[in-house]
């Protein structure tokens, strides 16, 4: 691997979100009512860590989604419609209508100030603790002069008050976490990605 972390600054707000008149309040109750009604689940794409970590969730907790398709959009529209029972979405796109639907897990490190109930997977199932993040990757022979320039405008940046606003306003966790933490997270989940990719198999 030529590249080393310097630094994480973002995790997208994913979650898993039902309909407001949906007939459960939590994971627990999905699971159950899942055992004798099929529910179809949308998401973005098989391969995308939510996505997996949504499928690893029906596996640990006994039950199996009726359907799962794979959209290019899923918000207020896909449930009211009624294309998808369960979605995984991130926040920020069903905002407009956050006071119609139910979030019953966020797929973050924690929980999401916009939906303080909600728990994170992690805290569903310790085995799923992970989330979609980005980073900032420099190559191995990057100076550290060079470095540390970097990381002071990115840490500037991230904590100003306009970056901090958008995660106000959208959910997502907007910070800065040292290249050492960094580090750490990066082969954390990589064992959590293999540990996830073992039990969907």
């Amino acid at each position: 691997d030529p590249f080393v972390p310097i630094g994480n600054f973002l995790t997208y707000p994913f979650v898993i979100a039902v309909a407001g008149d949906a007939p459960y309040d939590d994971m627990a109750g999905l699971a159950a009512y899942a055992q004798s009604n099929e529910l179809a689940l949308g998401h973005f794409g098989n391969v995308l860590t939510p996505t997996q970590v949504t499928m690893a969730l029906a596996k640990t907790m006994g039950f199996e989604w009726g359907s799962d398709a794979a959209f290019d959009a899923l918000d207020c529209n896909t449930l009211a419609s009624g294309d998808a029972d369960v979605i995984n979405t991130t926040l920020q796109l069903i905002l407009p209508c956050l006071d119609q639907v139910k979030v019953l897990v966020s797929i973050t490190d924690e929980r999401i100030s916009l939906v303080p109930d909600a728990p994170t997977a992690g805290e569903v199932d310790p085995n799923l603790d992970i989330a979609l993040w980005n980073g900032l990757f420099l190559t191995k022979e990057t100076p550290q002069d060079v470095r540390d320039k970097i990381i002071k405008v990115a840490q500037k940046t991230v904590t100003s008050d306009r970056a901090q606003a958008i995660a106000k306003e959208t959910g997502a966790l907007v910070y800065w976490q040292g290249a050492e933490d960094s580090a750490a997270r990066v082969a954390k989940d990589i064992e959590t990605v293999a540990r996830i990719g073992a039990m969907l198999n």
